[in-house]
């Protein structure tokens, strides 16, 4: 990246706290949290979650590096609707999971990414990092990926290759939650993010470490029974967390953000639009007032009305050039 890139990389206000939902392309989010059929009549979805959310993660940048045309798209989108919108992003799978993670462990082995991935993946990243969008890199590893001398190897070499950028690391298995990775973090300003996620075996348990400037939170729900045994990888995410498992994340969101500069909690419960619910709810026990929200997602999930006033509808499908942190 070139240093006036750089330049233009956000800076955040002291204990900002940002949400938002991971992803907003799924075809069960019509007519839920967006109005009916509002892509065929070519609006872009962008331009509506950003006027209930200032932030969200791109999930597309894992299965493949981001075209630039296409991350440049999505920054204009966003800029005429709320112009202190922030992405982050995944990294590109080839460089943390192995090409066969579905049936063999991932290691620093396994990965095999190559040269011309690399220089994909920047020119996606950079697109957006130019703009002053990239928020984060969430460098993303699956359980099978534990803590041993090769992997750590491996991990430090990944994020040197990358440090031009605000990176977060992602683990779910637990013996990456020790002493030595947390430092080794802070020594070189990379966030540790947080998970929610079935604790089963060995996997990682909900945290609340802040190792760096960013601090990071991933809601990816709590289906235990569903986590590893289905078909069907969107039931995994089939899970609305309640007002009281909601109220102990508060707690540590607070505490993180007094510690980082800036705080993403992205809500990855993605099916039929649960991660929007839970989203919203989590930014009105943050911000203590009433938010609004797609008046489509209220009359799906009435308890929302305890929080959110229904965004008026003007006839774009649109609703209301409002402020959005309300």
């Amino acid at each position: 990246m070139e240093s006036s890139a750089l330049a233009r990389l956000p800076q955040a206000l002291p204990n900002e706290v940002r949400i938002g939902t991971a992803g907003w392309s799924y075809k069960d989010w019509d007519g839920i949290f967006y109005p009916s059929g509002m892509q065929r009549r070519k609006q872009h979805p962008l331009e509506y979650l950003a006027r209930f959310f200032d932030t969200t993660e791109i999930n597309t940048s894992f299965y493949g590096p981001l075209r630039p045309e296409l991350a440049k798209l999505w920054c204009r989108k966003v800029e005429g609707v709320n112009k202190n919108f922030l992405f982050t992003a995944k990294l590109y799978r080839a460089f943390t999971h192995s090409p066969m993670s579905l049936t063999e462990p991932t290691s620093a082995a396994s990965i095999r990414p190559t040269d011309e991935d690399e220089i994909r993946t920047r020119e996606g990243l950079d697109a957006i990092a130019n703009e002053g969008r990239l928020g984060a890199l969430l460098i993303q590893f699956p359980v099978s990926f534990k803590n041993t001398s090769l992997n750590r190897e491996y991990l430090a070499r990944l994020l040197r290759q990358f440090i031009e950028y605000p990176r977060v690391v992602e683990v779910r298995h637990s013996s990456w939650n020790d002493a030595e990775t947390l430092a080794s973090f802070t020594q070189e300003n990379v966030g540790f993010c947080n998970i929610d996620q079935p604790v089963i075996g060995r996997s990682l348990a909900p945290t609340e470490h802040v190792t760096g400037t960013v601090g990071y939170i991933r809601l990816h729900g709590r289906n235990y029974e569903q986590w590893f045994d289905s078909d069907n990888r969107n039931d995994r995410y089939n899970y609305l967390y309640s007002p009281q498992e909601l109220s102990g994340w508060k707690e540590k969101i607070e505490r993180v953000a007094k510690l980082a500069q800036k705080t993403y909690v992205i809500t990855n419960n993605h099916f039929e639009s649960k991660a929007g619910v839970n989203a919203l709810e989590l930014k009105a026990m943050i911000s203590g007032k009433h938010v609004l929200a797609p008046p489509t997602l209220i009359q799906k999930y009435p308890e929302l009305r305890r929080i959110a006033n229904p965004a008026e509808d003007f006839g774009d499908g649109f609703g209301p050039r409002l402020p959005l942190l309300a």
